[in-house]
């Protein structure tokens, strides 16, 4: 068994130059974590044989260990970056999907908007798509508010009704507001 005071001795005097030997491979946070790796792995070998030159071999483990410590680091970021990526194109793919979606709904929408009188529908479509009042409605079609009304409803009705046939969801189809289950039964 060799004397372990020679890598004790040899470690206080070289521990300075391995923090800025390690500290131009490592990040600062690191290190202090791989200079005293360093010690134990020196001390270690130690142990099993007697090391003759015990500041080059200290260097030379400093230098592994960070190397070390850097390929785990970037293979660690290499798998979190893969990661992400292919949560974005998840992401991507999920959104044009919705776009889809959505398109397919809107589309629905007109045409069973089409399919309703004309004046309705230019009802509906004032009040659904623009988002005017009864009102307003009612004095640009010269029309009495309790028809606008009506007509309005029988558009949603007659939307709905379709919608839930073909199983769409009633939101998507209802650009500025939502209509309600007493505006359907108005």
């Amino acid at each position: 068994m060799t004397d372990q005071t020679g890598v004790i001795t040899a470690f206080t005097e070289i521990s300075s130059k391995l923090r800025r030997f390690v500290s131009r491979i490592v990040s600062p946070d690191d290190v202090e974590d791989i200079v005293q790796e360093t010690f134990i792995k020196s001390y270690e070998a130690d142990l099993k044989q007697n090391i003759e030159y015990t500041h080059s071999y200290m260097l030379k483990t400093a230098k592994h260990l960070a190397l070390n410590h850097i390929a785990k680091w970037d293979n660690k970021y290499k798998e979190s970056l893969d990661e992400q990526q292919q949560v974005e194109h998840h992401m991507r793919s999920m959104a044009l999907e919705d776009e889809v979606t959505s398109k397919e709904r809107f589309l629905f929408f007109c045409r069973v908007t089409n399919e309703l009188s004309p004046q309705v529908k230019k009802c509906f479509i004032l009040k659904k798509v623009y988002g005017l009042s009864q009102k307003e409605i009612a004095a640009k079609m010269e029309l009495s508010e309790s028809t606008v009304e009506k007509h309005i409803a029988k558009g949603l009705l007659h939307v709905h009704r379709a919608m839930k046939s073909h199983d769409v969801q009633p939101q998507a189809y209802s650009p500025t507001t939502e209509f309600t289950a007493k505006e359907v039964n108005k």
